[in-house]
């Protein structure tokens, strides 16, 4: 996998909303934090467009990644707002000049349609907060973003006691992203090939009967049968029926891999809670799960 170059002070970033809209007025806190970092930035033309609920048209939001995308200023491109709405550009994009130059390509929820196409050609991204509520959330989200970008050393060490918690230790390339955007490109080009990699999972707002679907949908693809290990982060904000389903979400998951023996753990400082931690896909990593404690070790 090829590692995007760290970025230096006065590296400028593209700001871009590949799916919802988003006002220029809502992204002034974290800009300001960018400005602090010595960074410059760009608004692309999607920032402050608006088409219903998307961040304007399909072309013009794949216009405006296309273009952070082959300008050589731009040093990395940071997606403003998730939603819904990336996976309708993406094959309208031509990713042969960030096969070239490759550059870090920053967010998550549903920029995991990024980050798994992006993965399959073979260049790391980073699996990270979006810009907007950058500035409400813990100081270690915003830590690790900034250590990753400038090359600083960066490892997760927390501790954690959740219960379903399969200690054990592994090695392999770090993958995945929001659960329901892995599901979605299962059958395309963008799909994950997760064979002795570690997997990590998020999701939001789901009823828990579709978090059932998709972990039977991923399990029936092959995608869990042969992993080097599984991180599930944030389940949040989880729905059940009227008539129960029965388990909550990480049961859910873990119901689906109880049949394999690699190492599991839960509730991980990543996705849709406050302590949003960055994970640099593609990866390799060291994740090391006790009975008190999760250490992950990204490789030089």
């Amino acid at each position: 996998m090829i590692t995007p170059s760290k970025l230096q002070i006065g590296d400028c970033i593209g700001i871009v909303s590949t799916a919802r809209k988003i006002s220029k007025e809502e992204l002034k806190p974290a800009l300001q934090l960018l400005e602090k970092w010595g960074l410059q930035y760009v608004m692309g033309k999607t920032i402050g467009a608006e088409e219903n609920q998307f961040a304007g048209h399909d072309d013009l939001r794949a216009e405006d990644f296309q273009k952070m995308m082959d300008d050589p200023k731009i040093k990395a491109i940071w997606c403003a707002k998730g939603g819904y709405g990336t996976v309708r550009i993406l094959d309208k994009l031509d990713f042969s000049t960030l096969k070239k130059s490759p550059k870090w390509v920053i967010g998550y929820s549903d920029v995991t349609a990024l980050h798994s196409h992006i993965h399959n050609l073979g260049i790391e991204t980073l699996h990270a907060q979006i810009l907007q509520n950058l500035e409400n959330k813990s100081e270690e989200t915003s830590a690790s973003i900034k250590n990753i970008l400038f090359g600083n050393p960066y490892k997760i060490d927390i501790e954690s006691t959740a219960k379903l918690n399969r200690p054990g230790k592994a090695e392999g390339i770090l993958v995945g992203g929001n659960l329901s955007l892995l599901y979605s490109l299962c059958g395309s080009n963008s799909a994950l090939k997760t064979e002795g990699k570690i997997l990590f999972i998020e999701d939001l707002d789901e009823y828990l009967y579709h978090v059932d679907r998709m972990m039977m949908n991923l399990k029936r693809n092959g995608m869990l049968q042969n992993l080097a290990g599984l991180i599930v982060g944030g389940m949040t904000d989880m729905h059940d029926s009227k008539i129960p389903f029965g388990k909550n979400a990480e049961e859910i998951v873990y119901d689906a891999v109880s049949e394999y023996n690699y190492p599991v753990c839960f509730n991980f400082p990543a996705g849709h809670i406050d302590d949003n931690r960055a994970l640099i896909l593609g990866r390799k990593i060291e994740l090391d799960i006790s009975k008190r404690e999760i250490t992950l070790s990204f490789k030089l």
